[in-house]
């Protein structure tokens, strides 16, 4: 079947907004029988929306989404005389192609997809669509450039370009399996289709990849490429997509002057461009302004020719500082680096927290209000009852409970060896993981908690990097990150904390657990109100972050303790990060007049959002109006944060929303508290717009009254 015909195009489409018009495209498909699900489909493009918006320079739209409710790669075609915002800075979109694929996108129809999205890039093939006068022609156009018979034919991939294993990353990786180019070019880094470089050009290589993979992966390849060839340089470019791709070969990486990275997914095996000036920017960047990432790998790669000293430096197993990199700020790195640290850290939290709270339910429906107090007793040593390997009934829910904790309990054992490892990692990359590791490890021995990860792993960084940054001889280089590196770094990491930095942490810690434990009365009020009106500031900003971190970070001085200051305060920050969302979603229930069609759609996806604790559901609200939306956030948050304090609930899971509430400790008053603060902002919300709009109304009369007064005369 082909993947686009008659029954697919329309010429005259209209709609109110892109989701509108998307819903009028996606009817053809349900007509057509390649989606048996037609609101599935539709969810799955919003979802895409939220994590970037679909519409490029030139007047395009592609809306797309992997769906299970799609039966075969398709395409829609759609033509809007007047235009619809389809989130493009350079205005309306005329032409979208509505992009399916199934939710596998392991059929080799998928291959396709990367001609369509590259061809969109050429004024030519734009121009054809925008003069058709028939649904045949339109088909006949995409056909011209998207041919199904050779597209699925695999390529072999050249032996010297397997890549070798993956690094760590905090992204998430593609999940679509990886398969051979549908069309054999420079850009997919295919060495048979190496060209010379032009005549006083430079040699350029690149890598693009896209949360989903279909279309901006490729948009961005096919841009790089023009935008390179018109300033005189040849490029290769290696597409992380859907459709899969050769990996560059280590040839063209080592002749290469600069590198490009434009994605949205971590870079698989960066390593291999290590000692390269490298441009990193996001995935849309290269799609928009391809000429300008071009013209700063030229300023990069000349300033590497002139100081030959910066790649031996990069080489050592470390990846080249960006561009943009070197111009953030030292808070911000910071940050970044800490919230790696704590990216890393959450899976592990969340399922230590989840298998010891749901021990301590087992045990108190089998042994009442003592229960928590006796299923800590158990674990996997010793020679009583407790000793699970001996005396485990399959019976018996004691021993369930017994059985959830010690797992929970072990989980929980790697947090702050995990948060330090990832911090060392964010700065030094792989060189800092097992200093970072061990000095966490050393940080738990000593009861420093999570301060002694924070420390290790800003300590073990900095040692890593500064070890690997050392110049030495091409002999030794080959035993740098696998001996000399992990040893000397490790040594001086632990060596330092334990013999001077570990005490006064493990006192700062010891305070601050005495302080979180003598809290009474005003004490915890204040400290939720504050935590709540930072988890409201900036929806999933730094300062949310901040909060957030502080809440996870301190889990790991609660196990085993049910009711652990650290986990009422986990439980104030997840129900105060859930208000903004929700208060939004009820604001545009109540009174829609007062927001636009789009929020109104975005209100009702919000309340999803908000109830799974997402914050930056409220995001689209506070971008149309930071100021009226904030401030209400600030003051509903910390209403929540403040009560939920206050009430005592608690929480040793990281994140869920309502769907954790069984594994909350007062549940009823944990929804009070969150009421309580979606109902204050809510009306906050609506109370500041009303005003606004009758102070616009009022601002209008006033020019409409002199008008109408000399039109009298």
């Amino acid at each position: 079947m082909p993947l686009i015909d008659d029954e697919q195009v329309v010429l005259d489409l209209t709609g109110a907004d892109r989701h509108e018009a998307t819903r009028k495209l996606a009817e053809r498909l349900a007509a057509t029988g390649r989606c048996t699900d037609l609101d599935l489909f539709l969810n799955d493009v919003r979802e895409r929306e939220t994590k970037m918006a679909t519409g490029l320079p030139g007047g395009i739209g592609i809306p797309h989404a992997r769906s299970a409710a799609i039966t075969e790669p398709s395409l829609v075609f759609g033509r809007i005389a007047d235009g619809i915002d389809w989130g493009a800075k350079d205005g309306p979109a005329h032409l979208v192609f509505l992009i399916a694929a199934p939710a596998d996108g392991g059929d080799a129809h998928m291959q396709v997809l990367p001609q369509l999205a590259r061809a969109l890039m050429r004024e030519d093939f734009r121009a054809a669509l925008t003069e058709a006068s028939t649904p045949a022609e339109v088909v006949a156009i995409v056909g011209e450039h998207v041919q199904l018979a050779e597209a699925a034919k695999p390529v072999p991939e050249p032996e010297a370009a397997k890549p070798a294993e993956a690094a760590p990353s905090a992204a998430q990786a593609d999940p679509a399996p990886e398969a051979a180019p549908a069309d054999p070019s420079p850009a997919t880094g295919d060495a048979s289709a190496e060209a010379p470089a032009a005549a006083g050009g430079l040699r350029l290589v690149g890598v693009t990849s896209c949360p989903t993979g279909i279309a901006h992966t490729y948009m961005a390849a096919e841009a790089l490429e023009n935008a390179a060839k018109a300033a005189g340089h040849t490029m290769l470019v290696e597409t992380q997509g859907s459709a899969g791709s050769t990996p560059l070969t280590a040839q063209q990486i080592a002749e290469a002057d600069a590198v490009i990275f434009a994605h949205d997914l971590e870079v698989k095996e960066r390593g291999r461009f290590a000692g390269k000036p490298t441009v990193d920017v996001g995935v849309k960047k290269a799609v928009s302004d391809a000429p300008e990432l071009i013209a700063r790998a030229e300023r990069l790669a000349a300033q590497w020719a002139a100081d030959p000293s910066r790649a031996e430096a990069a080489a050592i197993e470390t990846e080249p500082a960006s561009e943009a990199e070197s111009k953030v700020g030292v808070g911000t790195k910071l940050r970044q680096w800490l919230m790696t640290g704590v990216s890393y850290m959450i899976p592990f939290v969340a399922a230590g927290g989840i298998l010891i709270a749901l021990s301590f339910m087992f045990a108190q429906i089998a042994l009442g209000d003592e229960g928590a107090i006796e299923v800590v007793k158990y674990g996997l040593a010793g020679d009583d009852q407790y000793n699970l390997m001996n005396h485990f009934s399959p019976l018996s829910l004691t021993s369930w409970a017994g059985l959830l904790f010690v797992m929970g309990s072990t989980t929980f054992g790697f947090l702050v060896p995990i948060l330090s490892g990832y911090i060392a990692f964010a700065i030094a990359d792989r060189p800092g993981l097992v200093p970072g590791i061990a000095g966490g490890a050393i940080a738990v021995a000593m009861n420093a908690g999570f301060l002694g990860g924070l420390v290790t792993g800003l300590l073990a960084g900095f040692v890593a990097r500064w070890i690997a940054s050392w110049k030495v001889h091409k002999g030794v280089r080959g035993v740098m990150p696998v001996v000399v590196i992990p040893l000397l770094s490790t040594f001086i990491t632990a060596g330092l904390f334990i013999t001077l930095l570990g005490r006064p942490v493990v006192w700062l810690m010891e305070a601050m657990n005495a302080g979180l434990n003598g809290l009474t009365g005003g004490g915890v009020l204040v400290l939720g109100l504050i935590l709540g009106g930072m988890m409201g500031f900036d929806l999933g900003g730094p300062v949310n972050k901040v909060a957030y971190g502080f809440a996870t970070a301190g889990l790991s001085a609660a196990a085993g303790v049910s009711d652990a200051p650290q986990l009422k305060i986990m439980a104030a920050v997840m129900a105060a990060g859930m208000v903004a969302p929700l208060a939004l979603a009820l604001a545009t229930a109540v009174r829609p007049k007062l927001f636009s069609p789009i929020e109104r759609e975005n209100g009702k996806a919000a309340w999803l959002l908000g109830a799974s604790f997402i914050s930056e559901g409220a995001i689209p609200f506070a971008a149309a109006d930071p100021i009226r939306v904030l401030v209400s956030s600030i003051i509903g948050s910390a209403v929540t944060g403040g009560l939920a304090m206050w009430f005592g609930t608690t929480l040793m899971a990281p994140h869920g929303g309502i769907w954790v509430l069984p594994l909350i400790g007062q549940p009823l008053l944990f929804l009070v508290a969150l009421i309580a603060g979606v109902v204050v902002m809510a009306l906050i919300v609506i109370a500041l717009k009303s005003l606004a709009q009758r102070r616009a109304l009022a601002a209008e009369a006033e020019t409409i009254a002199p008008d109408a007064a000399v039109a009298a005369h």
